[in-house]
């Protein structure tokens, strides 16, 4: 396992103090009631990742997710997938991820929406998942394996935690055809912590773990409803520092010159 890889390094890299309480400060200065909030109040401040909830619910829908489901979201963040699923969708959700305060704004976050008794929380190293072979439905993940070069590990864990006949439900931006990436980008400052891999190199990879494709897409010209909110600029400031400037430029160039592209896929596992 790489530095990059090392939970601690990853820990070090995204642990944020006081996430919770910035989150409940904006949602405030937005004049949310706070006793009365919905998962679409949230998604301004948890669903961050490329798209937002647009991307989510696309996600959810493409997976053909539904009632009852138990489904594992590794590298969940603060948690607005895994509200959403449980809430709309109907899911049993089991949220992991490395970083501690991360798990700790998303459980008070779910609390605010009273969806609490739908999803569960654990800090855990995605490589080295603490779960019972076959044990959920789903494996959803998104946008989480971008500091991840042993993507290899990565897969086979996700189909031991799947039952035969389960589904990996993923999003990820991947290597475009025009390399290399230009950094600073959101989930690391130079090359040393970014692993992505071609699409091609990916679909062989996870098949190769034991999955058939289901759907395989490119969303890159997906573009959210005007009614969906996209990521609070004040929480990525929160996140990113003062480097956001600078990702989000390296971020416009990556995208407009085909660095990076972002697929969304499901899997059946075998």
């Amino acid at each position: 396992m790489g530095d990059a890889e090392d939970p601690r390094t990853l820990r070090e890299y995204w642990a944020r103090s006081g996430l919770g309480a910035a989150i409940l400060d904006a949602l405030n200065a937005s004049g949310k009631d706070l006793d009365a909030l919905t998962v679409d109040d949230l998604a301004p401040m948890d669903q961050f990742h490329g798209g937002g909830m647009a991307m989510t619910r696309r996600l959810a829908r493409l997976g053909e997710l539904g009632p009852d489901m138990r489904v594992l979201d590794v590298g969940g963040g603060l948690g607005g997938p895994a509200r959403t699923l449980a809430a709309e969708f109907g899911c049993n959700v089991t949220l992991s991820d490395v970083t501690e305060s991360y798990i700790q704004a998303a459980k008070m976050l779910t609390g605010l929406v009273g969806s609490a008794t739908s999803v569960t929380y654990l800090v855990a190293d995605g490589l080295e998942l603490p779960f019972d072979s076959g044990a959920f439905d789903v494996v959803w993940t998104q946008n989480s394996s971008m500091n991840i070069a042993s993507k290899e590990m990565l897969f086979e864990g996700f189909h031991r935690v799947l039952r035969p006949g389960g589904r990996l439900v993923t999003q990820e931006p991947m290597a475009g055809h025009v390399q290399p990436l230009i950094f600073p980008v959101m989930w690391a400052s130079d090359p040393s912590a970014s692993f992505l891999r071609k699409p091609e190199e990916m679909r062989k990879v996870i098949e190769a773990a034991g999955f058939r494709v289901r759907a395989w897409e490119d969303t890159q010209a997906v573009k959210a409803p005007e009614n969906e909110p996209l990521p609070s600029v004040r929480i990525q400031t929160l996140v990113m520092g003062d480097k956001l400037e600078q990702i989000n430029a390296a971020g416009r160039r990556n995208n407009a010159e085909g660095r990076v592209v972002m697929v969304q896929a499901v899997f059946d596992r075998l």
